[in-house]
């Protein structure tokens, strides 16, 4: 078979596992973080750069790659994994977080949701069976359920309306789902409700998925509340299948989510920050722009041996910010996956040795500051 997913250790005082989850392309080492490729680049940043810091997968944009450069553009080439040089694995979402981030350019039905394309107007129809064949020419090796992603604070009517469609779209998806080399994940919906958690996870369970997903979160709830919602759904789904929880987050709400039993992450954070001038590290976040790291000789984080912290000072990042020399975004940025990939290494042996809520209270007191 294709795909496997074997836990080898949780944690006897929490409900962290670490697992290995085999693809076509390799395995991953759960917990595993997957940098954010949008247009099948993670931005600023090489494939060997990737790799070198510990990357085992990455995650791509189905809306965004259908409309440039298309699909079939793409699949012609030789799929995703030749397009962008990447012989690891890849995971697509499917839409769905557009139709939240995008909800001024869409307007949705039972039978599809239809965006009005951001770069020049024209229209993209996304029907569950759509995503699917979209996301099979792409060929990554696991693939998204299309879903309705609803916002923060919506209504409890409209909230159950979604859950219900994304029940049906995820059937829809099912059906249509032909290539046995790409694992189709369904997506648990809910907000914060736990009844309309539970109902989304139970109706989803049945059908049988090689891996589910936790969306909806990390779109304006606070942090309790989105922790309080994994406590409650994570019991629900599969035992021994993975589970992902989509678009989250800081260093804090994947440790936080792992305890709970969360096996996979996505996010935009490390890199996007990283363009910002704001790098995670050991100590806390560091704000690089500061005037204080002016002449500033030390490492950006002293326990980090990636690329940017063993060859370059606090200073020099900063003269490249100052500058606004592309460069800075890149060190950053590559510190910041680097950090996000360590941590995840860390929590993995953390949990083989029994000690994850141990490790969780060192690191929420060592990152209690910022510089």
């Amino acid at each position: 078979m294709p795909f496997s997913f074997t836990l080898q250790a949780v944690d006897p005082h929490t409900s962290a596992r670490a697992g290995l989850w085999s693809t076509p392309h390799g395995v991953v080492q759960t917990p595993a973080f997957m940098p954010v490729g949008t247009q099948a680049t993670v931005k600023g940043l090489l494939p060997e750069q990737l790799k070198a810091v510990g990357v085992q997968k990455l995650l791509a944009n189905t809306y965004h790659l259908a409309l440039r450069p298309g699909a079939e553009v793409i699949a012609d080439l030789g799929g995703l994994h030749r397009f962008m040089d990447w012989d690891r694995p890849i995971l697509t979402d499917s839409g769905g977080f557009q139709v939240f981030s995008l909800a001024d350019l869409r307007r949705m039905s039972d039978e599809h949701v239809v965006f009005k394309s951001h770069i020049d107007g024209s229209e993209l129809a996304l029907s569950p069976e759509r995503a699917i064949r979209i996301q099979e020419l792409l060929g990554a090796d696991v693939i998204m359920c299309l879903d309705e992603c609803p916002p923060h604070g919506v209504d409890a009517e409209k909230l159950r309306d979604a859950v219900d469609r994304t029940t049906r779209w995820a059937a829809r998806c099912r059906e249509a789902h032909r290539r046995a080399d790409q694992a189709l994940f369904g997506i648990v919906q809910g907000g914060t409700d736990p009844s309309l958690r539970e109902r989304s996870a139970t109706s989803l369970v049945p059908l049988d998925f090689p891996g589910y997903a936790i969306g909806g979160l990390s779109v304006g709830e606070t942090p309790e509340s989105m922790y309080a919602t994994l406590d409650m759904t994570t019991p629900i789904l599969p035992h021994e299948k993975p589970r992902y929880l989509m678009g989250v987050g800081t260093p804090c709400d994947l440790i936080e989510a792992v305890l709970r039993g969360v096996d996979l992450f996505d996010c935009v954070m490390p890199t996007r920050n990283g363009r910002n001038a704001t790098a995670f590290t050991s100590r806390g976040k560091v704000k690089l722009r500061n005037a204080s790291h002016r002449a500033d000789e030390s490492p950006l984080d002293p326990e980090c041996d990636c690329p940017t912290c063993t060859r370059y000072t606090r200073a020099y990042l900063r003269h490249l910010f100052v500058a606004e020399e592309m460069l800075g975004p890149i060190l950053a940025s590559l510190h910041n996956v680097a950090f996000y990939q360590r941590l995840m290494q860390d929590l993995r042996q953390a949990i083989q040795e029994g000690r994850a809520a141990e490790f969780r209270s060192a690191q929420l007191a060592a990152w209690d500051t910022a510089v």
